[in-house]
């Protein structure tokens, strides 16, 4: 059975992104050589990635002619990728699909033999999984800054979800991974 693990960057005060959407100039304050080490071990890791719609275009068009990173480009543009969303038809970046309804197909591909699947950004589509109950695992990394406003990683919920503490690391610069997995209750 394969795992779904959902990994991203946050603010102290819990945003993934600024006011205005792929605001994430912070994520710069915390790379460093044990992130880009993180990001190489996910495609080592994972043998899929799936995608709400707007970070799957983001990431679409920045990808394919990214500078330097050449090993983490070069599993970014050929792994398997999912880009859920119920407008687009065509992905129109390699070995992509698109996918209207991701907790029958999620449910589905985490029966299958596999690597891990991850998901990268894509709050929304992450609560709904998380909601659902398919996510095995949340990865991440706590920036240190206060932004002061933007799009939460983390949206409101009517009811809790404990969590259990996997692992914790600081890096040299100060930000902690932190990965959990949800409790069944």
């Amino acid at each position: 059975m394969r795992k779904l693990i959902v990994w991203n960057l946050m603010t102290l005060d819990g945003y993934f992104e600024g006011t205005k959407p792929w605001d994430i100039d912070f994520h710069n304050l915390a790379w460093g050589p044990e992130l880009q080490r993180l990001a190489e071990q996910f495609g080592e890791e994972g043998d899929l990635l799936v995608f709400g719609r707007k970070t799957y275009e983001g990431m679409a068009s920045y990808w394919p002619t990214a500078q330097g990173e050449d090993k983490i480009k070069a599993y970014m543009n050929g792994i398997a990728k999912i880009a859920v969303s119920r407008t687009m038809t065509e992905p129109g970046w390699n070995n992509a699909r698109v996918v209207s309804d991701p907790i029958p197909e999620l449910t589905r591909l985490k029966q299958e033999d596999g690597k891990t699947i991850f998901i990268f950004g894509s709050a929304e589509l992450a609560d709904s999984l998380l909601k659902a109950g398919l996510i095995d695992e949340i990865r991440v990394c706590v920036v240190p800054v206060i932004l002061g406003g933007g799009n939460p990683l983390f949206k409101r919920s009517e009811a809790q979800l404990p969590l259990k503490l996997i692992d914790s690391a600081t890096t040299q610069g100060g930000a902690v991974i932190l990965r959990y997995e949800p409790v069944k209750v």
